[in-house]
């Protein structure tokens, strides 16, 4: 019994087993990581785990990157990077590497880390086994749910896609959403290509993150043998499983992408209204094949994106129409002027901040006048659309016949406003209309809902010139309110008049008076040259990213060394107005004085203001005043007061305490010359006064 208690309790001389056989045995392989030499040891067994021969590996985990996809490499190493992190003394998890023969497999890893006394991780000593059968034998609930899971993370990709385009209004803008590196990663493909159909081909417009067109595919036939073009002619999917499956349909093409690694692809047709717009394809490194459900979701991803380039594609179209409208409406050229310098600026709204421009009403127009004088017009009409755009075409045509026909200010503005009421629009428009004489530098500005004119001074300072206004253009007519007030001020030599829209004042969340403060200040500290200015003043709104579009116009007149253009200056006086009548007397004055004849202007004035007064007082509409400067063999000074009336005036004798009477002995005795002219159903009254050059 002794003997065979002794025999029983007796044990192997290899006992007990050295751990590498039992290893092997159980077909683990181990390795051994240094960190801080970042060297990666692996024992025979696990070569074979990773069929990787012992020649093909250097020591370094990087080359084992041809095994592992870069999907299940990132995540293996968010696993390891969070054991570390947090003081874990281990870590385990399944992942799947890529054989030899291009098929890929279920691997299990555990490791083991190792710190040092301050709990650095200096190494990691694990096994890798092949967990094939493991997964296989995995609950069938579990496995399901996985790929239940699966499923829904590519459907909410394909729900944050479609999002995401949603927000895109360009061409530029779809491809951009697509192609983000961090789009690529959510759909789980490491490059994308797409094409448009054009004129029976199709032009790739985006490839890959980084634009890396292959070869001699830029622009292609809709008949090659090319997987895009493929899905173009049939409108059908072409779906790719493998290297061999691409090599074999495809041989052109792959030839320029294996290089790529490419395990699969995806190419779709995208199609809107039933017909092919272009083609998008997904190429992957980390998978093979595509399931049912997979291939119904990429079917449903290249739908919403047909939907969203069409969208783009047509407000690309309307806005190339747009903005051909908008040019063809501006005035093509500036005229050059004599005795100013002027310089204009259109900006078109960028609707959404930088991305994507939009179409307006807003215009501006400069129209040479006869006699040394021009008209500036700056105005918007409501809207940002094409209809705005052909509404404010016609209205600046308009504005500028009634100018040239020879109208005054308020009368150029009032039929302006008659003829928008009368177009078919429910739309309606500010204006403002300047009139400047560049020989006497009196400008009459009348205004329509617009804002103010500003001046800058040739000391630099700059502020607005308060102008009464009326309604805006096609409301003034609606209401019955066509009388406009006239505003007269006088721009000196060297000053700057700038005529601007909204869009230049308006800030969101400011007041109107903070953004003329504002633009006073940017026209006082902008530089003198009138195109230097405008172009300063644009980039600001460009840096402020307005939803506004901007028109601008700057004239500046001559210096006093500049020469002078002679001409002529015109008031409307409405009876029952007594600015009018004081503005007429400024504007007269304003021109005597700028002609050279400053000593006469007190007899000039003088009947000029009889002659205004004579007109509303024994007529019932209004008056006009118009003061020339006639050059020939001598220089005579003209006044004109034109009225409705054909009755005309005579001489008689007021008494001696008469308070009327006298004004035409007055006329007769301080004019050189005076008389009467039938103009229509009415009559103009003129007086002249010889004007010497060396007066005033």
């Amino acid at each position: 019994m002794a003997d065979r208690g002794a025999s029983a309790l007796s044990v192997p001389d290899d006992w007990p087993a050295h751990p590498d056989p039992i290893l092997a045995l159980n077909r683990m392989g181990s390795f051994d990581w240094d960190l801080d030499t970042g060297l990666f040891h692996m024992d025979a067994q696990a070569h074979e785990v990773f069929d990787v021969r012992p020649d093909e590996f250097d020591g370094r985990p990087e080359s084992l990157a041809s095994r592992v996809p870069a999907a299940e490499g990132s995540r293996l190493d968010a696993v390891v990077a969070r054991a570390m992190k947090d003081g874990s003394e281990n870590y385990g998890t399944y992942f799947r590497l890529r054989r030899r023969d291009g098929t890929l497999r279920w691997t299990r890893t555990q490791g083991y880390i190792r710190r040092d006394e301050t709990g650095r991780p200096r190494r990691i000593i694990g096994i890798v086994r092949d967990a094939t059968q493991e997964i296989g034998d995995m609950d069938a609930g579990r496995a399901q749910a996985e790929q239940d899971e699966a499923r829904r993370r590519l459907t909410n990709v394909v729900q944050l896609a479609t999002a995401a385009l949603a927000h895109a209004r360009t061409v530029d803008e779809v491809i951009e959403v697509l192609r983000d590196t961090h789009g690529l990663t959510r759909l789980g493909a490491t490059s994308l290509v797409m094409g448009l159909v054009e004129a029976g081909r199709i032009r790739l417009v985006a490839d890959g993150p980084q634009n890396d067109f292959v070869p001699g595919t830029r622009i292609t036939r809709i008949d090659e043998p090319y997987p895009m073009s493929e899905a173009v002619r049939t409108l059908s999917p072409r779906f790719i499983e493998s290297p061999e499956d691409f090599a074999e349909r495809y041989p052109l093409l792959w030839k320029e992408i294996t290089h790529l690694d490419i395990t699969a692809a995806a190419y779709l047709p995208l199609i809107a209204q039933g017909r092919p717009i272009g083609a998008f394809g997904l190429l992957y490194s980390d998978r093979r094949g595509f399931s049912p459900e997979d291939r119904n979701v990429l079917v449903a991803l290249g739908s919403g994106i047909a939907q969203s380039l069409q969208r783009a594609m047509l407000y690309e179209q309307e806005m190339d129409l747009a903005e051909g409208l908008q040019q063809a409406m501006l005035p093509r050229t500036i005229p050059s002027v004599p005795g100013c310098d002027v310089a204009v600026r259109y900006r078109a709204a960028s609707i959404g901040g930088a991305l994507g421009r939009d179409i307006g009403g807003d215009w501006y127009d400069l129209i040479p006048l006869p006699g040394g004088r021009v008209g500036a017009v700056i105005g918007d009409v409501q809207g940002h659309d094409t209809h705005a755009a052909a509404v404010m075409g016609q209205l600046r045509i308009v504005l500028r016949a009634y100018a040239a026909e020879g109208h005054p200010p308020a009368t150029v503005m009032a039929r302006a406003s008659v003829f928008l009421h009368e177009l078919d629009t429910d739309r309606f428009a500010t204006c403002l209309y300047a009139e400047a004489d560049l020989g006497t530098g009196v400008v009459q500005v009348v205004r329509a809902g617009h804002l103010d004119p500003l001046v800058r001074y040739g000391d630099g300072s700059c502020r607005h010139v308060p102008v009464e206004g009326g309604l805006p253009l096609g409301l003034s007519a609606e209401f019955g309110r066509l009388a406009y007030p006239v505003a007269t001020f006088e721009l000196d030599p060297g000053n700057t008049l700038v005529l601007c829209t909204d869009g230049l004042v308006e800030q969101p969340g400011a007041d109107l008076d903070d953004g003329m403060h504002v633009l006073s200040a940017l026209i006082t500290a902008g530089p003198r040259d009138v195109r230097d200015l405008a172009d300063r003043l644009i980039d600001v709104v460009d840096e402020r990213r307005g939803d506004d579009d901007v028109a601008l116009l700057v004239l500046r007149r001559h210096g006093p060394g500049a020469p002078r253009t002679f001409g002529r200056v015109q008031q409307h006086v409405s009876p029952g107005d007594p600015e009018g009548l004081t503005e007429a007397r400024h504007m007269i004055r304003a021109a005597v004085r700028s002609w050279g004849a400053g000593g006469q202007s007190d007899e000039i004035e003088l009947v000029a203001d009889e002659l205004m007064t004579n007109a509303l007082m024994h007529t019932e509409g209004s008056a006009i005043v118009t003061l020339r400067l006639l050059t020939g063999t001598d220089r005579r000074l003209r006044v004109e007061v034109e009225d409705s009336s054909s009755a005309l005036p005579r001489r008689r004798d007021a008494g001696d305490d008469g308070v009327s009477g006298r004004g035409l002995l007055l006329v007769e005795a301080l004019a050189d010359a005076w008389g009467v002219e039938a103009r229509g159903g009415g009559k103009c009254v003129w007086s002249e006064f010889l004007v010497s050059r060396t007066a005033g």
